[in-house]
């Protein structure tokens, strides 16, 4: 990978830096010669205190805190990667939903991405480039009621605002795209294969294959490895990618039926 690209000299903030993804992600950045500043509630103990910002940006506050972080640290920004995402929210469809929910689903899934590009993304297009990539999902067009309605609807306006925002400031040389991940297979992910393992009496595979069968199946037969996702992520934020803007990848296995 370092032979065919290379993120050497770039300034870039990726949220959601911590684990999963977000985390291979930000070593593969780190691998190509970006410079990295993540930020995440609390900080890992082996990671680089002075690339790393503590901060809860579920909040307007801590949008701020990390917006200044990367003014200070890295003095302006090449590349933003919007990692964050996740839900909360209870299973028991639209009627278990109330105010704290929603407002919850989109503090964590769409709000920060909004707050932190108002605060970065004017810089960029003051210095003529720049990269922007929004993390949103594949429930935008496969939600699972029961489960993660709310996380869908903010993943989907995450999606349209993404869209209007590439549209406004790719002819100022920012360039704004979208990454759909299906199913990650994470530390997280793989506690719930166990779980369900558990209840339905089976092994690890066994409560894989009940993940992916809840999603309508998975062609290739399994999830996304992290790696995966930040091998696309990097590979659009690269220059390689400097004539696509406005669009959305998705990596899935091939689990969204259509086109």
């Amino acid at each position: 990978m370092p032979g065919f690209l290379t993120l050497q000299g770039k300034r870039a903030l990726i949220t959601g830096g911590t684990q999963g993804a977000g985390a291979a992600t930000v070593a593969l950045f780190r691998d190509l010669g970006a410079q990295v500043l993540t930020t995440a509630r609390r900080r890992p103990e082996d990671m680089d205190e002075a690339m790393f910002i503590a901060a809860d940006l579920t909040t307007h506050q801590g949008c701020e805190t990390v917006a200044e972080a990367v003014r200070s640290r890295l003095v302006g920004v090449d590349i933003i990667v919007h990692m964050l995402g996740g839900s909360t929210a209870p299973s028991g469809g639209f009627a278990a939903l109330g105010e704290a929910e929603w407002q919850a689903e989109l503090n964590l899934n769409l709000l920060p991405a909004v707050r932190l590009d108002r605060a970065l993304v004017p810089g960029m297009a003051l210095q003529g480039s720049g990269a922007v990539i929004h993390v949103t999902s594949i429930q935008r067009l496969l939600p699972l009621p029961e489960a993660t309605m709310g996380y869908a609807a903010a993943k989907a306006a995450l999606s349209v605002y993404s869209k209007a925002l590439s549209k406004e400031v790719s002819p100022k040389g920012v360039r704004v795209v979208r990454v759909a991940p299906g199913w990650i297979e994470t530390e997280a992910s793989l506690r719930l294969a166990e779980r369900l393992a558990q209840e339905a009496g089976t092994d690890v595979e066994g409560g894989k294959q009940m993940i992916m069968d809840a999603l309508g199946g998975i062609p290739i037969g399994r999830p996304s490895k992290p790696a995966e996702i930040a091998s696309l992520i990097a590979f659009l934020a690269s220059d390689r990618a400097a004539s696509i803007t406005g669009t959305e990848y998705v990596i899935d296995g091939g689990t969204v039926p259509t086109a």
